[in-house]
């Protein structure tokens, strides 16, 4: 009778603990109650009726990454190209991802393999390096509207790789290098004509320069011989005037006969010391005269 006692015990104690489930954080279990759904026991302490509840399921709330194997997909202009990538996915309705599919990894991995091949092939192979995030997001669209059914939400997709056949990488090389050349040739015509202008236009500074310089020389002296001319004017203008003043002045018209009779008797003297022959008038008393008329000349010009 004890060892029976004993063995119900330990049999309660056996029931109580697995009617007890722990369930952590970003998790949830699925219960089913005689075969049948009963609730999802989210992340906490839940107590199950021993025998009758069973945990199912279980699935993780967190985001998952699922990596698609590579396959071959042909492009719009008939080139085969290996491509793979990486699925990020994430749990939102337990129930329906427990019923609603079998596997919702695996469906989702292959359903990204069929829309990759039907994007692939709408683009030409250039433009499958160029159309990288219009491919994850025609992908994540496609996958996601799919997986609604599933409880699973489709956050993101990323193409890893694109492998073109080797022939094809050989091509692109080449013409990768033949598009580098030409860039390069460009950019050095562009440097050399740039190079010509620069040399021209400083040129042509430097001639307009110059003219301008001789320009501005020739202003220069036109005007330093205008203010010569100008003043050398003023400065005779200035003279004559005093020296009229002079003659007006009382005893002016003396010192001017007295003047006019030494310059006349040094310029003579000056034709005796310059030649061997001396020239002597004919009439001495025409010196008077001339010396009258030199006199009456600079009365009229006073």
């Amino acid at each position: 009778m004890e060892i029976a006692l004993g063995l119900i015990l330990v049999l309660v104690a056996f029931a109580v603990i697995r009617s007890i489930r722990i369930v952590p954080q970003k998790q949830a279990y699925i219960v089913e109650r005689l075969g049948k759904y009963a609730n999802t026991l989210e992340a906490g302490l839940h107590v199950m009726i021993p025998f009758i509840d069973k945990v199912s399921y279980k699935h993780t709330l967190k985001e998952q990454a699922v990596d698609v194997p590579p396959q071959n997909c042909i492009t719009k202009d008939n080139i085969s190209v290996e491509v793979d990538g990486i699925l990020y996915m994430q749990v939102m309705d337990a129930k329906k991802a427990s019923y609603g599919i079998n596997n919702y990894n695996f469906a989702a991995a292959q359903l990204a393999q069929t829309t990759m091949r039907s994007v692939i092939g709408k683009l030409d192979l250039d433009k499958t390096f160029e159309e990288r995030e219009s491919i994850n997001a025609n992908i994540v669209d496609a996958v996601d509207k799919a997986s609604d059914p599933w409880g699973v939400k489709v956050t993101r997709y990323e193409v890893k790789n694109i492998v073109p056949p080797k022939s094809i990488k050989d091509a692109m090389e080449k013409q990768m290098r033949a598009e580098r050349e030409k860039r390069a040739m460009i950019a050095e015509s562009e440097g050399e004509r740039q190079a010509k202008i620069n040399v021209a236009e400083a040129e042509k500074q430097e001639a307009i320069s110059l003219s301008e310089g001789e320009k501005m020389r020739r202003i220069n002296e036109a005007e330093g011989r205008a203010q010569e001319i100008e003043r050398v004017a003023t400065a005779t203008a200035t003279g004559l005037r005093q020296v009229a003043e002079a003659i007006q002045a009382e005893g002016g018209h003396s010192a001017v006969d007295l003047r006019i009779a030494e310059q006349y008797l040094s310029e003579f003297g000056k034709l005796a010391k310059e030649n061997n022959t001396m020239i002597i008038p004919g009439d001495l008393s025409n010196i008077a005269g001339m010396l009258a008329s030199l006199k009456e000349v600079v009365k009229k010009t006073a």
